[in-house]
């Protein structure tokens, strides 16, 4: 074979047209190639229908270019252009078809089970046949894809080697050579004894098995068992019969064992057609000739045609084995022409058989228990899904009609008047005047937005159930649950590109916020702010936005004003406000990495000044100065002084739900080696929910500038509270002159401190100073005036 009759050789262009009608005309053939080149693993049901779909997509969209006139080929080989299209196609999908799917390749879609034709209830396959078909489709399940196809197409199409490999090549068989030799290895396993001739479809005598060769008059080798082509000369298609020879000869033997009625050619070879006898048209030159399935070459002795189609050339007078004779007796002892049922059928002629046409179908039901089962699960499912559709509704572009909530856990006339807009508690701007009272419960509503009731319900919504999507946060100890009933509106207003809703239910402050573009993004904020006085209701936090804070204060407080705590001696920034009471933005030191300030809100309410810093929450806490029974606010020189040393400490509280912060001085002591005066300091930190309240301990060196050093901290205690207002600490201390000591001081109630474990001491009266060593350790403990024996702050 040369390299030349490897590559693909087409048959000219093709339409649409003519590829329809060649499909349709040639279609349980198509699909019997389909069905036969598909891999048997694919099970009967699946194979069947696979190779309906591939034959049907074989169809080409548009017009196939090609050469306008068809390359030279032999008779046998010749076939219709549009046929030799879809059956390459066809022959392409199967090879695909029955690839291994890989993880990194990219499926095709010829590889993946059918979309069309489907077959619902029911499984379909061919009709059973014999031990014979049994044979052959477990040899064809032992021979890869190509090799299948090339053992179709010589077997089922009667094609040449030379044509078979083009094919091949067409259809992209990157060895088309090695799937031939496969093919010849099958066809050599179809002979019973593995080399003399085999028995036709019904008993007719046959020349050798495909593959092998025969020797004619001149000493040439030619390969018998070929099976000549459908021909283009007008003679007619037929499964039975082989005409006489020119003598009177017998001709031929067809496959069911009768003599046709045609003429052998005068060449040496029997006319042969189609696969599907029909009677011959008139005009013949022959006038009757009929084919068979596979046609022999008659001389004047006649020739034998097996069930592969088998042809010999030979010189006029000469039979198949070149004695000029007629046909032998069959191996076995059968004479030529009759049926021995107990021979085995070949390869090439059960390629025929109704085992392999997915055209003629049985069909049987689907496992009826498992599609109950089945047909149960997916009711249930359904059901689920309907369920779970009309409760988390139908995601969309923007906001829904309640925005970012979760669905409704509860229906009962109190919820639904909760969460009902028009429900809402709205306070008229002249009331705080009149009221004997003032706290959150007299705050008008205030902002632009207060009559969008689209953006009140879904704040509401998103309160009574915050959806996965919503930022939520609550100080500690703060209920997150739905209100109790219609709250109180406090402002509804855009501020810093968005929409912000504050809310009050007597128990809590609630921020609502969403962006103004856009649907993600929705926050939820809690604070407690049950028992706030005037000024603990004196502003709330409207917004955080890079790193600055707005407020919205109370409708009686006049004025406000920056103080940055850590300048004592630097006068406060005046801080505008609209008519709303929405302040103009300060910076914030909630979020501060740093200490090197610490902005402070001054309001002033006609009554004093107050100082609120932000620690993270929506309501300010208070700073307060003074001993626990009577403290001010932290607006005097001394008290702004000594938080100057200790602002930075508010870190230790922030979002810790703080009401008020109060530094007490409760100490002061001389340091050894003449350093100075030293001061100690009692920072409390009082929370909203009462519990959880945090006690620092700090100790001051009498440099102004040097920041306090935390000598011990307390979350817990009573200490340095109105309930127990003592509190004892000590540091270890180095002196200008590099000494160390243990300081220690109590509040004015302590008679006498004392030290144990690795530093010894005792003095009498709230202070201490014990010479030590660097990094020494001590227990501190300290006696009160009645007589009780207390320890250090822990």
């Amino acid at each position: 074979m040369s390299t030349k009759d490897l590559v693909p050789s087409p048959v000219g262009p093709v339409d649409v047209e003519q590829a329809e009608a060649a499909l349709v005309e040639r279609y349980p053939r198509l699909v019997r190639i389909a069905y036969l080149v598909l891999p048997p693993s694919l099970g009967r049901n699946r194979r069947v229908l696979t190779a309906h779909a591939l034959v049907q997509r074989s169809l080409p969209r548009r017009r196939v270019p090609g050469p306008a006139v068809p390359q030279p080929r032999l008779a046998e080989d010749a076939v219709d252009p549009g046929y030799a299209f879809v059956r390459g196609e066809v022959l392409r999908q199967a090879l695909v078809a029955g690839l291994p799917l890989r993880r990194l390749a990219l499926p095709r879609r010829a590889q993946f089970p059918p979309l069309l034709p489907h077959v619902w209830g029911l499984r379909l396959f061919p009709r059973v046949g014999g031990a014979d078909e049994l044979a052959l489709d477990q040899r064809l399940s032992r021979l890869s894809g190509p090799g299948r196809a090339a053992y179709v197409l010589r077997g089922l199409e009667r094609q040449g080697d030379a044509e078979v490999l083009r094919v091949l090549a067409a259809a992209g068989v990157e060895d088309p050579a090695s799937a031939l030799s496969e093919a010849d290895a099958a066809d050599a396993m179809d002979s019973p004894d593995g080399a003399g001739g085999t028995v036709g479809t019904q008993g007719g005598p046959t020349a050798p098995v495909s593959g092998a060769r025969a020797e004619d008059g001149y000493g040439r080798t030619e390969r018998v068992g070929e099976r000549g082509g459908p021909r283009r000369d007008g003679g007619d298609r037929g499964r039975h019969g082989a005409g006489p020879g020119p003598s009177g000869d017998p001709g031929a033997v067809g496959a069911d064992g009768r003599a046709g009625s045609g003429p052998a050619r005068r060449d040496g070879r029997a006319d042969r057609v189609g696969e599907q006898g029909r009677q011959g048209r008139p005009g013949q030159r022959d006038g009757t000739g009929s084919v068979g399935e596979a046609t022999g070459r008659g001389g004047d002795g006649g020739g034998t045609a097996g069930p592969g189609g088998s042809r010999a050339r030979r010189d006029p007078g000469h039979g198949v084995d070149g004695s000029g004779g007629p046909p032998g007796p069959l191996p076995g002892g059968g004479a030529p022409g009759s049926f021995d049922p107990g021979r085995r059928r070949s390869g090439v002629a059960l390629l025929e058989s109704d085992e392999f046409d997915p055209c003629a179908l049985q069909a049987r039901p689907t496992d009826l228990i498992r599609r109950r089962q089945h047909a149960r699960a997916a009711l249930v499912a359904l059901a689920a899904l309907l369920v779970c559709g009309a409760l988390l509704g139908l995601p969309g572009d923007g906001w829904g009609r309640n925005g970012a909530a979760a669905p409704s856990y509860a229906r009962n006339p109190a919820a639904e008047a909760a969460l009902d807009p028009g429900a809402l508690k709205r306070v008229a701007p002249a009331v705080w005047t009149g009221s004997t009272r003032q706290d959150f419960s007299v705050w008008p509503a205030r902002g632009g937005l207060t009559g969008d009731g689209a953006l009140l319900r879904r704040a509401l919504a998103v309160w009574a159930r915050p959806g996965a999507s919503v930022h939520s946060s609550a100080t500690p100890g703060t209920p997150v649950g739905p209100p109790m009933g219609p709250p109180q509106l406090l402002f509804a207003g855009v501020v810093d590109g968005a929409r912000v809703v504050l809310l009050h239910d007597g128990l809590r402050a609630v921020r609502y916020a969403e962006p103004v573009e856009g649907a993600a993004g929705a926050a939820l904020d809690f604070a407690r702010t049950d028992g706030a006085d005037t000024v603990g209701s004196a502003a709330l936090v409207l917004s955080r936005a890079a790193g600055n804070v707005r407020y919205l204060t109370a409708p009686w407080v006049a004025e406000t004003a920056v103080r940055d705590l850590l300048a004592p001696g630097k006068a406060p920034r005046p801080l505008a406000r609209d008519a709303g009471g929405v302040t103009d933005p300060m910076p914030s030191p909630a979020l501060a990495r740093s200490c090197t300030r610490w902005n402070a809100l001054q309001v002033g309410d006609g009554s004093g000044q107050r100082l609120l810093a932000d620690l993270g929450e929506l309501a300010p806490a208070r700073l307060l100065w003074g001993p626990p029974a009577a403290p001010v606010d932290a607006t005097g020189q001394e008290a702004r002084e000594a938080w100057a040393r200790t602002a930075c400490q508010l870190t230790a509280v922030r979002a810790h739900g703080v009401r008020s912060v109060n530094a007490w001085r409760f100490a002061r002591q001389a340091l050894p080696e003449g350093a100075g005066r030293g001061t100690w300091l009692c920072t409390r930190a009082e929370t909203w929910r009462g519990t959880g309240s945090r006690t620092l301990a700090q100790f001051l060196v009498p440099s102004p500038g040097v920041p306090a050093a935390l000598a011990a901290r307390s979350e817990g205690s009573p200490a340095c509270g109105v309930r127990d207002p003592r509190v004892l600490a000590g540091v270890l201390w180095q002196a200008p002159g590099g000494g160390w000591y243990v300081l220690a001081a109590g509040s004015p109630d302590f008679a006498s401190l004392e030290t144990s474990g690795g530093v010894k001491g005792r003095s009498d009266g709230p202070v201490l100073a014990v010479r030590a060593a660097a990094g020494a350790r001590a227990d501190l403990n300290g006696v009160l005036r009645d007589g009780r024996r207390v320890g250090a702050l822990r």
